[in-house]
C-alpha cells in the first residue's frame, strides 16, 4: 500500500568529476544496474505518494534511466544556484502544497541504502517529536565528514563540519551521512532562509537542521551500524569497492537459497541474475545481465555469461556467451565461444575451441571441436566434423546454411552458404560443399591423388628425408 504521508527527494544533480569519465557517474554500473537505479529502486519499494528527482549534469542521459525505472517520479531541474539545498528548494515547488507529510532526502550516489534501513528511521521519526532526524553513522576514520555533536542526554546538538571542528568534536566518530526526513511543513519554512553565503556560495541542505534547531525545534539523530550503507560512490576506487560489498551480499543471497558456490572471492553475480536450487557455480565465473539458469546445472570453472538462458542439467564450462539459450542436459566447452542468437537443443553439445552466431542447433546434435557455425540451422542427432568452418559471407551478404537431422559431416568441411544438406546424408573429410546435399547422400569433393616417385631424393638431396627415403629403399 502507497504511503501517502512519504514524499521522497532524490538528489541527481551532481557532476561527478572525480569519475573523470564521459559516462556520468550516476550512470556508471554497479551489480549491472546503474548507481542511480539502485536508489530509483530503494525509492519504489518505499511506496511514497511523491518522488521528485532532481537532475542537472548529463539531463538528459539521467532522465532517459529515470523515466524507465521510476516513470512515476516526477523530473525537476536545477538552476545555476548550486548546492543540495537549492536542489531541496526547487524539489518542494513540484510537491503539492496540500501534502501535509514528510519528505525523505536520499542521494543518487548511495546506492547501497536499502528501504529497510529507511523504514526503521521513518518509524522511529514519527513515534517522536522531531521535526526532523537525519541518518548517522560512526566510523574509523571521519575525517572530512561533519561530526554529530550530541547533548549529555543523547539528543542532536549540532553538527559540526570537520574545518570548523576543534579537536574534542574532530574526535567524535559519529558522523553526518546525509540522509534526511523532514516535515514537509518545517522543511519548507526553513529551506526559504538558506543563503549562499558561503565560502562555495551554495545552499546547504545541512544549513536546514541549524536553522531548524535555532528555532528551538526538535531534530533527532538516527545512527546505523552499518556505515558501508551510506558510503556515497564519488571515483572509480569507491564504486569498485561498492561492487565487491553487494556482489558478496548477492552471492551470500544465492547460496542460502540453495545454490552452491564454490568461490564467492571469485565469482560475480549481476542483480537481475536468476538461479535455481542446487545450480553449482565453479571458480571465476561472471553472470551477467539476465541470464537465468535452472536446477542441476553447473557453470564453470572460468565462464562469462551474460543475458543468457540455462536449462537444468547443463553444463558450461571455460565458455564466453552472450544471448545464448543453451537446452536441458546440454553441454558447452570448454573454450567455447557463444555469440548472440546461439540456440543449443536439449542434450546438444558445442565443444573445444567452437565459435557460434546466429545458429540453431537440433537436440541431440553436436559441434565437438575446433569450428566455426555461423547463420546456421542443424537439425537433431547431427555431428558435425572437428574443423568445420560455415562459411557464411559472401564479400556482401550474410547467407544461412541448413544442415538437417542425422547427418555426418567429416572432419574439415567447408559448408559455402548458401547450402542445404539433407537428412542422413553424409559429407567426406575435407570436402568443400557448394551445392545441395540430397538427403541420404554421400558429398565428396576429391581430387586424384599423385604420388611423385623419387622427388625427394631429387629435390632434397642429402636431407635426412632423402638419407631415410635412400635407407628404406636400400632394405627393400
Amino acid at each position: 500500500m502507497a504511503d501517502s504521508k512519504l514524499a521522497i527527494v532524490v538528489l541527481a544533480a551532481g557532476q561527478g568529476t572525480r569519475m573523470k569519465s564521459s559516462t556520468p557517474k550516476l550512470l556508471h554500473k554497479l551489480a549491472g544496474v546503474t548507481v542511480v537505479s539502485h536508489v530509483l529502486a530503494t525509492a519504489r519499494s518505499l511506496e511514497a505518494a511523491h518522488v521528485v528527482a532532481v537532475v542537472r549534469h548529463e539531463r538528459d542521459r539521467l532522465v532517459e534511466v529515470i523515466e524507465v525505472d521510476l516513470p512515476e517520479a516526477v523530473i525537476v531541474d536545477q538552476d545555476d544556484v548550486p548546492g543540495t539545498g537549492r536542489a531541496v528548494e526547487l524539489a518542494l515547488q513540484a510537491i503539492p502544497s496540500g501534502f501535509a507529510g514528510e519528505v525523505l532526502v536520499l542521494n543518487g550516489d548511495v546506492p547501497l541504502l536499502d528501504a529497510d534501513t529507511l523504514t526503521v528511521m521513518i518509524n522511529r521519526h514519527r513515534s517522536g517529536d522531531a521535526v526532523a532526524t537525519l541518518m548517522t553513522t560512526s566510523l574509523d576514520d571521519p575525517s572530512g565528514y561533519g561530526r554529530i555533536v550530541r547533548g549529555a542526554d543523547g539528543a542532536l546538538e549540532a553538527i559540526v563540519e570537520h574545518q570548523d571542528a576543534d579537536a574534542t568534536v574532530l574526535a567524535i566518530a559519529e558522523v553526518n551521512a546525509g540522509i534526511y526526513l523532514f516535515s514537509v511543513a518545517a522543511l519548507r519554512d526553513s529551506v526559504s532562509q538558506l543563503t549562499t553565503d558561503n565560502s562555495q556560495s551554495e545552499k546547504y541542505i545541512t544549513d536546514v537542521v541549524a536553522i531548524l534547531r535555532a528555532s528551538g525545534s526538535d531534530v533527532a539523530a538516527h545512527e546505523i551500524a552499518h556505515a558501508w550503507k551510506v558510503e556515497g560512490i564519488n571515483d572509480r576506487a569507491q564504486l569498485a569497492t561498492a561492487a565487491a560489498r553487494l556482489n558478496a551480499l548477492i552471492v551470500r543471497g544465492w547460496q542460502l537459497e540453495g545454490v552452491t558456490v564454490i568461490d564467492p572471492a571469485t565469482t560475480w553475480i549481476d542483480l537481475q541474475v536468476q538461479l535455481a536450487p542446487d545450480v553449482e557455480v565453479r571458480p571465476g565465473t561472471q553472470l551477467l545481465g539476465a541470464t537465468v539458469v535452472a536446477t542441476g546445472a553447473v557453470i564453470g570453472p572460468e565462464t562469462t555469461l551474460v543475458d543468457c538462458e540455462v536449462g537444468a542439467g547443463a553444463t558450461v564450462k571455460r565458455t564466453d556467451a552472450t544471448l545464448a539459450v543453451i537446452g536441458t542436459n546440454a553441454s558447452v566447452g570448454p573454450f567455447s565461444y557463444l555469440r548472440p542468437g546461439t540456440y543449443l537443443g536439449d542434450d546438444g553439445k558445442i565443444g573445444t575451441f567452437v565459435e557460434t552466431k546466429n545458429a540453431r542447433i537440433g537436440v541431440g546434435s553436436k559441434v565437438p571441436h575446433l569450428s566455426y557455425v555461423g547463420d546456421a540451422t542443424i537439425g537433431e542427432a547431427s555431428n558435425i566434423g572437428a574443423g568445420t568452418i560455415f562459411a557464411n559471407y559472401d564479400g556482401v551478404t550474410k547467407n544461412s546454411t541448413n544442415i538437417g537431422s542425422h547427418v555426418r559431416s567429416g572432419s574439415h568441411n567447408v559448408f559455402v552458404a548458401p547450402v542445404s544438406i539433407g537428412d542422413g546424408a553424409y559429407t567426406g573429410a575435407g570436402a568443400v560443399i557448394r551445392k545441395d546435399v540430397p538427403a541420404g547422400s554421400m558429398a565428396l569433393s576429391v581430387a586424384p591423388q599423385r604420388n611423385m616417385d623419387g622427388w625427394v631424393e631429387k629435390n632434397r638431396p642429402g636431407s635426412p628425408a632423402a638419407d631415410a627415403a635412400a635407407d628404406k629403399a636400400a632394405d627393400a
